[in-house]
């Protein structure tokens, strides 16, 4: 914008204009102005000098002046000027003042002209993204509409009217074609203040995008009737949305599909055929899980609180239904549910559960000397090792079926003497590989898993730390250590030392308490 031949009132309305069409302040643009007039006025007047410009916001007229500050100790010539030139001055000027030269009138060079518009046209860029920071910081999490302007590899452009936006291409649905100049709707992922300007941040694949869409189609979500508990999507795909209803006398899930499937077709159409399931909501984790993996039929559910873990049982031919294509359906019911799932078929269960209850069986037929009946018994009461039933009253151990006191305690005594064997042989062993005195206080293992890891070579607290839980479930496979967060916290536990300060060692506190310290020390 060249201002060198533009009158006043002119230059007025010409702030005016360029006020309305980039949306901003009118102020802003006149100080853009202030500072072309400045800078060129440098230029001509000497670039150390401290050149002002002011233009009358009534009339236009432009003001072109010198300022001297009055300073104790001169440092700058150009600047700056002694109390006593100050006091020189009329009025005289004190410490901190200014004395005010005014300098004729500018004439535009092609140079200065070009220099000006340059610096104007910054500072109403800078303006407009200000203002565009402001307009949308507080718009995030919102869904927003506009027009393709410019695609390429990396990123899509889109001009949402007022202001510019970036899709990256991660936040993009896959194979999703868009062109030069197609309407888009797209969700607010963030915007931020960056080095090239404010800039806003678009999504079409994250989870909060399918679920706005809902709440633009659904009238009893935006009403707060209906609530969405959770989205698990793969972009472009498929999906999984969970709902639940305040209201017992409406349906969630047919409220969220419509009239003839219009409500959800509206959603599908938006995210370019994903495939959408809606799944009612339910407290009991079993029962959603179970609702999440449809439209596989479950059989059995059997849940492990402590790892949360989830065994499913399906039937044969359900299998792949199941688990989906590349392994999606059980991955999407395992995000939405926030449980790891595993998937059996009925026959694979089976034959798991027979090979465990032969394990057992044999262990305590060898372990205890006794008939393959009753170790089918203890089994079948849910003892996995002998040192379960060294710890248990013969009280307790009477009350099983088909076993008196006499029997009872004769099982508790055979086992206290082989725990005791065991104990003996294992702290030989650990002594005769020379395992550290650190290793075999920490109290997070078992003796039979100390023996284990220190056939694995691990024979320090040093190297069990040195561990990561992959290898530490690993090597303790046998000991039924399967728990990714169980192998972590005994881990972290071997670590402790690593941060100790003088004054002494931290608490150990473990994610399973005191539950798992007891499954640990049963090894």
């Amino acid at each position: 914008m060249d201002t060198s031949s533009i009158p006043g009132l002119e230059l007025i309305q010409v702030a005016d204009v360029v006020a309305r069409e980039k949306s901003i302040e009118r102020e802003e643009v006149m100080l853009a102005m202030e500072e072309a007039i400045q800078k060129a006025g440098r230029t001509k007047y000497g670039l150390d000098r401290d050149i002002r410009a002011m233009i009358d916001r009534k009339s236009g007229a432009i003001t072109l002046e010198r300022w001297i500050e009055v300073v104790e100790d001169v440092e700058d010539d150009a600047t700056q000027m002694s109390l006593t030139e100050g006091a020189k001055q009329s009025p005289p000027l004190g410490i901190g003042e200014f004395w005010r030269q005014s300098l004729p009138p500018i004439e535009f060079g092609r140079i200065a002209a070009q220099t000006a518009k340059q610096v104007i046209s910054q500072k109403v860029r800078d303006a407009e993204r200000a203002r565009q920071y402001e307009e949308y910081k507080n718009r995030v999490g919102e869904i927003v509409v506009g027009t393709v302007k410019r695609v390429e590899s990396y990123s899509i452009t889109v001009d949402l009217g007022r202001a510019e936006a970036v899709i990256r291409r991660e936040e993009m649905i896959p194979r999703e074609n868009l062109r030069q100049g197609d309407r888009v709707r797209a969700y607010v992922l963030d915007v931020r203040e960056e080095p090239r300007g404010p800039q806003i941040f678009l999504s079409r694949s994250c989870n909060e995008f399918m679920a706005k869409l809902f709440t633009q189609e659904v009238p009893e979500i935006y009403d707060g009737i209906i609530e969405i508990k959770g989205v698990a999507r793969e972009a472009g795909s498929r999906a999984k949305i969970t709902v639940i209803s305040k209201d017992p006398g409406i349906d969630p899930v047919g409220a969220c599909v419509g009239m003839r499937g219009s409500r959800v077709q509206a959603v599908v159409g938006e995210l370019q055929g994903e495939k959408v399931e809606i799944i009612p909501y339910t407290e009991e984790p079993a029962a959603f899980v179970v609702n999440a993996l449809a439209p596989a039929e479950v059989a059995k559910v059997v849940m492990d609180e402590v790892a949360g873990r989830m065994e499913v049982v399906v039937p044969d031919d359900q299998l792949s239904l199941a688990i989906g294509r590349r392994g999606q359906n059980v991955r999407l019911a395992s995000q939405l549910s926030g449980w790891y799932i595993d998937i059996l078929t009925e026959a694979e269960e089976s034959e798991r559960r027979q090979e465990e209850f032969r394990s057992r069986s044999t262990r305590f037929i060898e372990a205890l000397n006794i008939d393959d009946v009753i170790a089918h018994l203890l089994v079948a009461e849910g003892f996995v090792l002998p040192e379960e039933i060294a710890e248990t009253p013969v009280a307790e151990l009477s009350n099983i079926q088909g076993f008196d006191e006499d029997i009872a305690a004769e099982l508790q005594s055979r086992a206290v003497e082989y725990v005791d064997r065991e104990a003996q042989r294992i702290n030989t062993a650990l002594d005769e590989m020379n395992v550290a005195d650190d290793l075999r206080k920490f109290e997070y293992i078992s003796l039979g898993m100390l023996l284990t890891l220190a056939e694995a070579n691990v024979r320090t607290l040093d190297d069990l730390a040195d561990l990561d839980n992959e290898e530490l479930i690993e090597i303790l496979a046998e000991h039924e250590l399967t728990d990714d967060a169980e192998a972590g916290d005994i881990i972290m536990a071997a670590r402790a030392h690593w941060f100790n300060d003088e004054e002494g060692q931290p608490e150990i506190v473990t994610e399973q308490g005191d539950a798992a310290n007891a499954d640990v020390a049963d090894g």
